[in-house]
């Protein structure tokens, strides 16, 4: 499937060792460097999620990053995602931490 081109929004939720470990700023780092934008915050049930935009091929790389790799300090148990959908314009400015 070569749907490297078109622009993508995914929601995700990362669980496991993920609040604590600087895991926003990393990830918030990590979608800077690939050009992405969107959001990161905590949940109250010890969780990140946030939403992701950006370029197919790009968001599958920071998809990649938050499955396997995070911050050093945390450790994922697992990562979902959700409510993937081409999007025409991207809905954000930049990658933003929400408290």
């Amino acid at each position: 499937m070569a749907d490297g081109d078109g622009l993508v929004s995914v929601d995700y939720e990362v669980h496991g060792k993920v609040q604590g470990v600087f895991f926003r700023k990393y990830t918030q780092g990590e979608a800077k460097k690939l050009g992405l934008v969107g959001w990161v915050q905590n949940t109250s049930h010890g969780t990140v999620q946030g939403q992701i935009q950006g370029p197919t091929a790009r968001v599958r790389e920071l998809q990649e990053w938050l499955r396997k790799i995070g911050s050093p300090q945390s450790r994922i148990s697992r990562a979902e995602f959700s409510n993937e959908k081409k999007i025409e314009a991207l809905d954000h400015k930049e990658f933003q931490i929400l408290k």
